[in-house]
């Protein structure tokens, strides 16, 4: 499925759950939340920051709060959703229209906004970089691929490492490493295309 550019047809696209992402588009626009889509995804936001999602799964639908994790939860409803991993992001989840309670996601929303206001966020932390031998090799064997490396972003390099290093393989890494030197010679990030 590709990636829908309005908030109309990624709505239009959801065969199960379209009723539940109606109602709750609807309840972020009663706020004063700006209506835009981001990964192909209806986002608000407040200010250009992201403030809450709402999108469907496999089995549920819901809303995803940016920085859930500043929010009181006195009906101690949200998720997060990879424990462990997920350090701002929190969730209501439904199955059906049914279980919403328009006021409860309405205010949990409002209390979202406040917190942005406050500017209240969870800063990701930054990993290193970490080349890894096999394209640390190729890149010491070729001057000019070495400089473009250099000269990508701090991010791109990053994607390109983990790339490679995330093979278990030496043939698998040695394929990836063919597969990325044009793109570092065009200065093109492995995730480009979604950006």
């Amino acid at each position: 499925m590709k990636m829908a550019t309005s908030v109309e047809e990624y709505i239009e696209n959801q065969e199960v759950y379209r009723d539940g992402l109606e109602i709750l588009r609807e309840i972020m626009l009663s706020t004063e939340m700006v209506e835009t889509v981001k990964w192909g995804m209806p986002t608000y936001t407040v200010n250009n920051k992201n403030v809450v999602g709402i999108s469907a799964f496999k089995k549920h639908f819901g809303v995803w709060f940016f920085n859930g994790v500043f929010l009181a939860d006195p009906h101690e409803i949200l998720y997060n959703a990879q424990e462990g991993k997920t350090k701002g992001l929190r969730q209501l989840r439904y199955t059906n229209i049914q279980q919403i309670d328009r006021s409860i996601v309405l205010n949990y929303a409002y209390e979202a906004i406040e917190n942005q206001r406050k500017g209240l966020e969870v800063k990701p932390s930054k990993k290193p970089l970490i080349i890894p031998k096999e394209l640390s090799a190729v890149l010491s064997e070729n001057v000019k691929l070495a400089a473009l490396f250099e000269s990508l972003t701090t991010g791109k390099k990053k994607e390109f490492a983990e790339y490679i290093s995330s093979a278990k393989r030496e043939e698998t890494k040695a394929k990836r490493i063919e597969k990325i030197i044009p793109m570092i010679l065009n200065n093109i990030g492995l995730n480009d295309k979604y950006r």
